[in-house]
Order: structure tokens, then C-alpha cells, then sequence
């Protein structure tokens, strides 16, 4: 069952193009030119009931505006999305009661009030009854262990105290569809994790259809199993993350320490493998001292003869291999290694 439909979006946004100099202000100011940005590009896609979305992309890509139109923010200049049945813009008293949005930057807190009695003001204007507002509260202090700072006024509260106060404001209706728009940012990694488990654990025993905007990588690993990417207001990816991984995740990362420091003049990857038909960014060497990365695209370069001819040159003290993350995925689709459409992997 789709909870999200979202059906040709766009968002065009219309921009004065000023001229340089003095003269330039002074044209501006009386005979404007003007230009139509277009901040999203015909963008579909579906969301399953309980489904997790990851929804990436590079600043600028887009991603704030779609969020933005679906949450009600924003209209669409064309197409539709529609949440739980209903239009965002439509019935907006109803309708914001049935989302939950958290932004990694702002806060729906009251900044000098005690955390607890903002969740009460929340509740007056949610219109939540006593018995069913007790019960959910319960469930976020179990979740989010908020027990221990709920008198403390928000103003003193540490990031990562604040975010998970915030994302159990945004959970106090019991909302169908949650949107996390950079939950994570700033937080240590012990905050970030708990989180992670927070999400995970509200999404499986409320069902609550999630989409996660994000910058870390590890956010969507750890949550989804699908990701929308976008760049330059166009869809460019739609499908899960392990397909992604299984058809664009071809690089590997060889990290190792040499035994001397006379392994750099022993080492010549770019002659060893130089019939291999390599191409820009599928094979870079950092060295320190003794210390050394090795990124290569196993299209191009098997794992057993990266090993064999680096063991086979020179001593190494310790030796790690690692998968392509999807950092260096994203930047080999953005540069255009993956056409455009040809990425869409079983994109709903």
C-alpha cells in the first residue's frame, strides 16, 4: 500500500538576474530580467506503508523543496504528491496532524520553557486526550530516555539531548508519515547510534513511514534499504541500496603499511596495470611514510592481482581491504559514469 505517491513534481522558481556594476543595479531596480530556476525536475516516485526511505542528494539538489512541498510548505508549480490519501495543501488543520517533522538545524521547541510543559503546549495543540498523550510519552521516554532532562529548560539542553526531544515533539500525535531532515548532523557517534536504534525501533512497532534526508552515510546504511538520490532537481537513482551497491559499488579500497619506507620507489601501480584500459578515477594511490590507500575499480583491476602485486613488491606489516562506501558510489553517478534513467533500479 502506498502511503507517499508522488507523481511528476515540479517546483520552478523564478529569479532576477542582476548586471554587474553600478548601471546594472540601476536596470535591475527599474526593468528586472528575470530567469525560471528549476529547483525540481518532474520527480515520481512511490512509498510502501512502514517503508524507511533514504532521500539523498549533493546541496542544491533539490531535496529541501521536495521535502518542503510534502510537508505542505511549499506547492507544486506542476504534477501532485499525495500523503496518506490527502493533498499537503489541502486541509491543512487535518492533515498536519497526521506528519511528524524534524529539522536537523531548527526546532519546534519553546526555547525558556521546561521540555516537559512544551510537550504539553504541544499537546493542547495537537488535541491529544490525557489517557492516549500519557501512554505515548511513556513510549518516547522508553525510546528516547528523556526522563532524565524532561524539567530542564530547552535553551540548556546538549545537541543531542535537543534532537531526540525533538524527534519525540514531532512523534507526540502518533503521526502516519515522519520526515527526518538531517537528524544526525553535528552529533557525536554514541548520539548518533541511539538515534539510528530510536528510528528503527518506533518505525517497527508504530509502523510509521519514514523519509530520511542525509548527508551521513552511515544513516543510510543503517536505516534503509532503499534510497531516492536526486541532483539538479532530477531524479537520477530509485531503487535499493544493495542493488546499488551490487551494479555501481565496482570500486575497492586497499589500505595497507609497509614494512620500509623504501616501498613508494619499489610501488608503480600506474605501469603494473596500465593495460587494464583505466579510466580517469579508476585507480589513485595516496602514500604517508608507510602508510597507503589504494582505490581501484575491480571492472578494471581484480582483487587478486591488486594483492599479488603489491604483496609481491614489497613487505606489508598490515593490510586492509574495503568495500566501496556509497560516498564514492554517489560521486561516480554525479560524474556521469551512471546515465541518467539507466541507474533506475526497481524504483517503485
Amino acid at each position: 500500500m502506498n502511503m507517499i505517491h508522488v507523481q511528476n513534481l515540479e517546483k520552478y522558481f523564478k529569479k532576477t538576474v542582476k548586471q554587474p556594476g553600478l548601471m546594472g543595479s540601476v536596470k535591475s531596480l527599474f526593468r528586472p530580467q528575470t530567469e525560471i530556476v528549476k529547483a525540481v525536475d518532474d520527480i515520481s516516485f512511490h512509498v510502501d506503508k512502514g517503508e524507511i526511505l533514504g532521500f539523498i542528494g549533493p546541496n542544491g539538489a533539490g531535496k529541501s523543496t521536495v521535502i518542503k512541498m510534502l510537508t505542505g510548505i511549499l506547492s507544486p508549480t506542476g504534477g501532485s504528491c499525495i500523503i496518506n490519501g490527502q493533498d499537503p495543501r489541502k486541509n491543512r488543520k487535518r492533515y498536519v496532524k497526521e506528519i511528524g517533522v524534524v529539522f536537523g538545524q531548527r526546532t519546534q521547541l519553546w526555547w525558556d520553557l521546561p521540555l516537559g510543559e512544551t510537550y504539553t503546549v504541544l499537546k493542547e495543540i495537537y488535541e491529544i486526550d490525557d489517557e492516549r498523550y500519557k501512554k505515548q510519552m511513556a513510549f518516547l521516554d522508553e525510546v528516547l530516555e528523556l526522563q532524565s532532562f524532561i524539567k530542564t529548560p530547552v535553551r540548556t539542553l546538549s545537541l543531542g539531548q535537543r534532537m531526540r526531544a525533538d524527534i519525540a515533539a514531532s512523534l507526540l500525535h502518533n503521526p502516519k508519515v515522519l520526515f527526518l531532515d538531517e537528524p544526525t548532523i553535528g552529533l557525536d557517534v554514541v548520539v548518533k547510534d541511539n538515534i539510528r536504534k530510536a528510528v528503527t525501533y518506533i518505525n517497527q512497532q508504530e509502523g510509521t513511514t519514514v523519509i530520511l534526508t542525509t548527508h551521513d552515510l552511515d544513516d543510510i546504511s543503517t536505516l534503509c534499504k532503499r534510497i531516492v538520490m536526486i541532483d539538479h532537481g532530477k531524479k537520477v537513482y530509485d531503487g535499493s541500496l544493495y542493488n546499488l551497491k551490487q551494479k555501481y559499488g565496482q570500486m575497492r579500497e586497499l589500505n595497507f603499511e609497509a614494512a620500509d619506507k623504501s616501498a613508494a620507489d619499489k610501488l608503480d601501480y600506474a605501469t603494473a596495470f596500465g593495460d587494464c584500459g583505466l579510466e580517469e578515477g579508476d585507480l589513485t594511490v595516496k602514500a604517508e611514510g608507510t602508510m597507503f590507500t589504494v582505490n581501484f575499480n575491480t571492472d578494471r583491476i581484480p582483487v587478486e592481482k591488486m594483492l599479488n602485486y603489491t604483496l609481491g613488491k614489497i613487505h606489508v606489516k598490515d593490510v586492509n581491504l574495503k568495500d566501496a562506501d556509497i560516498e564514492e558510489i554517489i560521486r561516480r553517478l554525479y560524474k556521469g559514469e551512471v546515465k541518467e534513467g539507466e541507474a533506475e533500479g526497481e524504483g517503485k
